[in-house]
């Protein structure tokens, strides 16, 4: 059988599904956040300070990169979990969080003094950042790997990778309610850190789990 014929067959097979895949990755969304939000709330919740914190640029830019790479993440990976589908446009949108967070790394390299550029990339929080956010998106990246197996993706460990990627941004995204480090610098290193390990649990899950 021809690579094209193949991927026609898997893509023909994803479709004839009891439920369709995009009815599957949004329904493995809501499940993903709920059991974020559970995690997030039995462990260490939001920080005490959080209603005054919503009043400064640092803490809500925090949740604008991780909201930017769980939406371009999700965008991917349903693509990803099509056999035949086009991922141009959606891997290009990936580019935007990591982009969002050099430019704010800038800008408080501008802002503050020199002296004080190592005390904010160490921060306060940077072993329970590590701790937590994976912890928070190990669940959903199970989530996210049982809808892969659902579909039929051609490249399971770019697609685990990205399921990584889509979990670390949704964890991330409720950690950064009770992380008190909201600089940029800390989030582009530690925040970065975490993610990067959900995302190789994803590339491992996909090489184990979701080939065919």
């Amino acid at each position: 059988m021809r690579t094209d014929d193949l991927i026609k067959a898997l893509d023909a097979d994803a479709r004839s599904k009891a439920m369709p895949l995009r009815s599957a990755w949004r329904m493995a969304a809501g499940a993903a956040a709920v059991i974020a939000a559970v995690v997030f709330l039995l462990t260490i919740g939001p920080r005490p300070d959080i209603a005054a914190a919503m009043h400064t640029v640092r803490f809500l830019s925090k949740f604008v990169f991780t909201i930017v790479l769980a939406a371009s993440a999700f965008a991917l990976i349903r693509s990803l979990s099509t056999p035949g589908a086009s991922t141009g446009r959606a891997a290009t949108w990936m580019i935007a969080a990591p982009l969002l967070v050099a430019v704010a790394v800038v800008l408080e390299l501008f802002a503050v003094p020199s002296t004080d550029w190592g005390r904010r990339l160490v921060g306060t929080n940077m072993v329970i950042c590590l701790t937590f956010i994976p912890l928070i998106g190990i669940g959903p990246l199970a989530v996210f790997l049982a809808v892969l197996r659902y579909g039929a993706p051609t490249r399971p460990v770019l697609a685990g990778a990205v399921a990584g990627l889509l979990a670390g941004g949704l964890s991330a995204t409720f950690y950064a309610a009770h992380c008190f480090d909201d600089s940029p610098l800390f989030v582009a290193t530690w925040y970065t850190i975490a993610i990067v390990i959900l995302a190789a649990l994803g590339a491992l899950g996909g090489r184990l789990f979701v080939r065919w």
